[in-house]
């Protein structure tokens, strides 16, 4: 089977429609798409999940591997595009929804079916961090997913306590999930080159938030506010939100935990106990 290029960049654009400044990659590899899809595994009894499949390189691959297959593509004409091609492609034919991926309703899609999904996808420089939200918001319903994003990005995404690129989006996705760097992609496997790398890395959906005695959105916020300013120690960002000062000393000491600390260095094990201590949670 000939290798398509595959869109890269603008298959989800934002809510105003326009196409991003950075303007359209195609993933010119031989060998990366079938790569990209092999790491999602055995799909033969999965539902599969594809964000902007664009010409459909990889949706090709999935609709010969897997039960069955949902594409959301925003671009109209290329959604027409993917059904009429869809026809002559192996396997189950594919269903293609025609909407930006951040509006579609992933619980409302997969629950009524009793499924969990497999999501797959390259994802838009400009919006990666809010698809990663709208998939963690989801994660009930999510098995695992395999997506390429900047290699920046996804190399904060693995980036344990204590280095310089642990961050806010470090804690939420590993708050959320297992993550693995599978491998990085060139400027040279795409036309016209990016200025960047790109890294394809997978997640797989196993969150913490029962396992640390937390509730889910007081502790994101919590996240939020303790990141707030990088150059700050984590009580300072915990004092400037709101939090007295005794409640914030007492959580340091009942937790063990350095008060001079920042934010990056501290555990997820160490942050839930101080988000339970300051709140009174637990």
């Amino acid at each position: 089977m000939r290798s398509l290029p595959v869109r890269y960049g603008s298959s989800n654009r934002g809510a105003s429609g326009h196409k991003p400044k950075l303007g359209q990659n195609f993933l010119v590899s031989p060998s990366a798409p079938r790569a990209i899809v092999d790491a999602l595994g055995d799909l033969s009894q999965a539902t599969v999940l594809e964000i902007g499949p664009g010409r459909g390189a990889l949706t090709s691959l999935l609709a010969a591997r897997a039960k069955h297959l949902i594409a959301v593509e925003l671009d109209r004409s290329m959604a027409a595009t993917l059904r009429r091609d869809s026809i002559d492609w192996a396997g189950s034919p594919a269903e293609i929804i025609c909407q930006d991926i951040l509006t579609l309703d992933l619980t409302h899609l997969a629950a009524p079916r009793g499924i969990r999904l497999q999501v797959i996808g390259n994802l838009p420089y400009y919006i990666s961090s809010p698809i990663l939200t709208h998939l963690f918001a989801h994660s009930a319903v999510i098995d695992r997913a395999v997506l390429m994003a900047q290699r920046e990005v996804a190399e904060r995404m693995v980036a344990p306590p204590g280095t310089r690129v642990y961050g806010l989006l470090s804690a939420t996705t590993q708050m959320y999930a297992g993550v693995e760097n599978l491998f990085t992609l060139p400027p040279e496997a795409f036309a016209p080159p990016p200025e960047v790398h790109s890294t394809v890395f997978r997640l797989t959906m196993r969150p913490r938030f029962e396992e640390l005695g937390i509730d889910a959105a007081g502790f994101l916020r919590f996240l939020r506010q303790a990141f707030a300013l990088k150059r700050k120690t984590l009580g300072n960002n915990l004092r400037a939100s709101g939090y007295s000062p005794a409640a914030v000393d007492g959580a340091f000491t009942q937790c063990g935990v350095n008060a001079q600390i920042r934010a990056e260095a501290v555990s997820l094990e160490d942050m839930a106990c101080l988000f339970r201590a300051v709140t009174g949670a637990g």
